[in-house]
């Protein structure tokens, strides 16, 4: 999926149809019109909440108005951008419960 990512990143939706291009389903989200990706485990549903340091910045900042998980995997892999064209996976799931004793 990191591929994937990376190429979708790297093209211009006016331009091309990501979700064809990249053999993708669209799925209907819950409370803005643009469509969440069905092949994600997670997604974030989100609304310009104010854009005044665009112009100094180029910094957005949104309000999540959903936000959505599918029940499985339990544990998936995650990919994180790091910058620069590199992508992280994250580990093992390592349970260390035992030994907070102060959690239910």
């Amino acid at each position: 999926m990191a591929e994937t990512v990376a190429r979708i990143g790297n093209c211009d939706g006016d331009a091309v149809d990501k979700f064809a291009a990249f053999r993708l389903t669209a799925e209907a989200s819950e409370q803005v019109s643009a469509p969440s990706i069905a092949e994600c485990h997670a997604s974030f549903e989100c609304r310009l909440f104010d854009d005044a340091l665009v112009d100094s910045y180029n910094f957005f900042i949104f309000e999540v108005v959903a936000a959505n998980v599918k029940p499985q995997p339990r544990w998936p892999q995650t990919l994180h951008y790091s910058g620069g064209g590199l992508f992280r996976t994250d580990g093992d799931v390592r349970d260390y419960r035992h030994l907070f004793t102060k959690v239910s």
